[in-house]
């Protein structure tokens, strides 16, 4: 396993994060386990998890995911060897409520209430008395965080930048969480975010957990730049989108207890019209050169300059020890070429 620093901390590592969402939904808790014992055996000390997962969020299965990390790492006393990294929702809106997070059933926001009880209770949920990297989910402010590429402006009362901050650094004061990120977000927002914690000298976002993939690769617009100078490190999720670059979709397949097969409504971005091109294209690229397309895939983020870690799903332990291998795997100029052709004749089709 390949190791480097998160962010402009001096906390090490792994440079595959093992994605944790699908524990206490697709996966019951034995196979948690299992997933991350192998992962944690091959060199991953990086786990992303959230409040509301596993996914699809439910009030029924709610806070599971981060049960199932807590009772794994006190069952194997891991703790201070494990890097976790947790996630507050962000706005609840009307298409996507989850204000049964919260007790009263209020709508999830980013202020000083919700945030200091959100934390509170991943870190019983988890088990610890600390959180390595806590994460906002999504903006406070409206806007199109998830999908597609258009701004469209909407005046509304958010809860501002400042006062979010304002409450995590009370946090990190007092040691329930040491450093934060932001996911889902945009050039402006992390912009803000940096801007906003220099000026009252707060602690600074070290990450921001986007999404990125050889069929999304919009991070290179924007925010590449400002993440690279600021030293900011994108945490990529969904590097296969959705398991869409595996292949096993084509030609209209849709195989039994896939993901997709369960809730392909939500995750509208991965059934535009040149996703099936493209993926195809990438596909007769790796076997081209004797490549697996998943291990491709995943070693092209990993490589990127402004990659602090790949974020990898897995809800068996064959697609597991498959992600992990791409770890070794080397891209010649060659290849990166015709991974970059590609994207010039079919650009971001999963935006």
């Amino acid at each position: 396993m390949k190791y480097d620093k998160l962010g402009r901390s001096d906390i090490s590592i792994s440079r595959l994060c093992m994605g944790t969402m699908t524990f206490g939904s697709y996966n019951i808790k034995e196979e948690g386990f299992a997933i991350m014992d192998y992962a944690f055996e091959h060199g991953i000390n990086f786990f992303d998890s959230a409040e509301m997962y596993p996914t699809p969020p439910n009030k029924n299965t709610a806070h599971l995911t981060n049960k199932i990390i807590g009772e794994w790492m006190k069952q194997r006393k891991n703790r201070n060897k494990i890097v976790i990294a947790d996630k507050i929702a962000g706005r609840s809106i009307p298409r996507n409520s989850v204000g049964w997070l919260r007790p009263t059933g209020e709508d999830t926001r980013l202020n000083k209430e919700q945030i200091n009880f959100a934390i509170d209770n991943s870190l019983k949920n988890l088990g610890t008395e600390y959180i390595d990297l806590y994460q906002l989910h999504w903006p406070d402010r409206l806007g199109n965080f998830f999908y597609g590429l258009e701004y469209k402006h909407k005046e509304d009362e958010s809860i501002s930048i400042e006062e979010t901050l304002g409450a995590l650094e009370e946090n990190i004061k007092k040691g329930k969480i040491r450093h934060i990120g932001i996911s889902n977000e945009t050039a402006w927002g992390a912009s803000q975010f940096i801007k906003i914690a220099e000026k009252n000298n707060w602690t600074k976002i070290l990450t921001i957990q986007n999404p990125y993939s050889l069929v999304n690769r919009s991070f290179e617009v924007g925010l590449a730049e400002i993440c690279i100078r600021e030293k900011v490190g994108l945490l990529a999720y969904s590097p296969l989108a959705g398991g869409v670059l595996s292949g096993k979709y084509l030609d209209g397949k849709m195989p039994a207890k896939s993901r997709m097969s369960i809730s392909k409504e939500r995750y509208p971005r991965y059934w535009t019209l040149n996703t099936e091109p493209a993926v195809k294209s990438y596909i007769a690229i790796a076997k081209k050169y004797g490549l697996d397309c998943c291990q491709m895939a995943l070693k092209f983020c990993e490589i990127q300059q402004f990659m602090s870690a790949v974020i990898i799903g897995a809800t068996n332990l064959e697609q597991l020890k498959n992600n992990i291998q791409s770890i070794n795997l080397e891209l010649t100029n060659e290849i990166i070429e015709d991974i970059n052709k590609v994207q010039l004749i079919y650009s971001n089709p999963c935006v």
